[in-house]
C-alpha cells in the first residue's frame, strides 16, 4: 500500500512539472539531487516517467576561466531568448562546492535581470563533491527542465578540467568564454578545451577593449586552423561580443541556431545525442556501484579492511580492486 502510494504521489508530482508549476519542478530537483534510497528509486521513476516529455530542447554548454563573465554573458543571452519567445534553465555542475562551500549560482544576483523573469529558471549544482555525481544530477536535472517547458537549457562549468568534458558530454554546442588578450594569453589556452568548443566567443568587446578583442579574435581563428574540429560538417567559428552592453548577442545565438541545423542535416546531432545517453547510462552505473560500496555497512567494513592492507602494503592496489568487486557481485 506504501509503495503504491508513492508511486502515486511521483505521477501527481510528474504531472504538476509537465504542468509548468515551479514549485513542483523544484521539488522534482531536490528529490533527484537526494541521497535516500526510497528518494533515488522515486527519482529513477519520476525520470522515466516525463522521457516523453523530454529532448526537444536546445541544450548549451559555457564554459570560460573566472572573470570572463560567464554569469552576465548568461544572464544577457537568457534574457534575449525569453524576448525572443523561449523558456529559459540555467543549470551549474560545480564539483568544487562541496569544498567551497557553495555553488557560483548561489549569488543569483549576478543573473539580475534573468532570476527576475518567471521565464527563466535558474538552479546551483547540488553540493556532492564528486565530478560524476554532480554532472549525474545535472543531466536529470536538465531532463526535468524540458520537461517542465524549457525551450532553451544552459549548463555552466564552473569548475576546470574534467567538469568542461562533462558539460560537453551532455550539452549539443558548447561555447568557450574568452577576454580580450595578446598573444601571451593565447599561448596559455588548453588545447584540450579549444578542441572541445563549438564556438570561441571574445567577451568585452566594447570601449578600450574592442581593437584587443577583434585582434583576440583573430588569433583564435589562426590557431583552430591546426586543429581538428570535432565534426567535418562544422568548423567552430570565432565571434566577438559585449555582454554589457548586448552588442553580439543575437549573433551568437544565430551560431548556435546554424550549429544544429547543421549536425540534423548531417544527422551528427542525433548520433551526439544517442552517445550521450550511452554515455550517461555508464556514469550512473559507476555511481550506484560507489554508492553500494559507502552505503551498505558489511560492503562498507570489507572495504575498510582492504583499504588499511594497501596502505600498509599487504596487498597490491589491483588485486584490492579485485577483491572489492566481488564484494558488489
Amino acid at each position: 500500500m506504501t509503495q503504491k502510494k508513492a508511486s502515486l504521489d511521483v505521477k501527481a508530482l510528474a504531472r504538476d512539472v509537465r504542468s509548468g508549476s515551479r514549485a513542483a519542478l523544484a521539488r522534482a530537483i531536490t528529490l533527484v539531487e537526494s541521497r535516500r534510497g526510497d528518494h533515488q528509486a522515486a527519482a529513477r521513476e519520476l525520470v522515466q516517467l516525463l522521457l516523453p516529455d523530454t529532448g526537444k530542447a536546445v541544450r548549451v554548454g559555457i564554459t570560460g576561466s573566472p572573470g570572463v563573465g560567464k554569469s552576465t554573458t548568461i544572464d544577457a543571452l537568457g534574457t534575449y531568448l525569453i524576448a525572443q519567445g523561449h523558456k529559459v534553465a540555467v543549470l551549474a555542475v560545480d564539483p568544487s562546492s562541496a569544498r567551497s562551500g557553495g555553488s557560483i549560482l548561489g549569488d543569483k544576483t549576478r543573473m539580475a535581470q534573468l532570476s527576475a523573469s518567471e521565464h527563466a529558471y535558474i538552479r546551483p549544482s547540488p553540493s556532492s563533491g564528486t565530478l560524476g555525481g554532480v554532472a549525474a544530477k545535472t543531466r536529470e536535472a536538465m531532463l526535468l527542465c524540458e520537461a517542465a517547458g524549457s525551450d532553451v537549457v544552459l549548463v555552466e562549468t564552473v569548475g576546470i578540467g574534467q567538469s568542461e568534458t562533462a558539460v560537453c558530454d551532455m550539452t549539443d554546442f558548447f561555447l568557450a568564454l574568452m577576454l580580450p588578450g595578446g598573444g601571451d594569453e593565447l599561448q596559455g589556452i588548453k588545447k584540450g578545451l579549444v578542441e572541445l568548443a563549438d564556438m570561441i566567443a571574445i567577451n568585452k568587446a566594447d570601449g578600450d577593449n574592442l581593437k584587443r578583442a577583434n585582434m583576440t579574435a583573430a588569433d583564435y581563428r589562426g590557431a583552430l586552423h591546426i586543429l581538428s574540429p570535432r565534426s567535418e560538417h562544422w568548423h567552430p567559428p570565432v565571434e566577438t561580443y559585449s555582454a554589457l552592453t548586448g552588442n553580439g548577442i543575437a549573433k551568437l545565438w544565430q551560431k548556435i541556431l546554424d550549429h544544429r541545423k547543421a549536425m540534423s542535416a548531417s544527422g551528427d546531432f542525433a548520433q551526439r545525442r544517442r552517445e550521450q545517453q550511452v554515455k550517461w547510462m555508464w556514469s550512473m552505473l559507476e555511481q550506484r556501484m560507489l554508492s553500494r560500496l559507502r552505503t551498505e555497512a558489511s560492503v562498507r567494513t570489507r572495504v575498510k579492511k582492504i583499504e588499511a592492507e594497501v596502505a600498509d602494503g599487504r596487498v597490491t592496489p589491483s588485486l584490492a580492486a579485485e577483491h572489492i568487486m566481488e564484494l558488489l557481485q
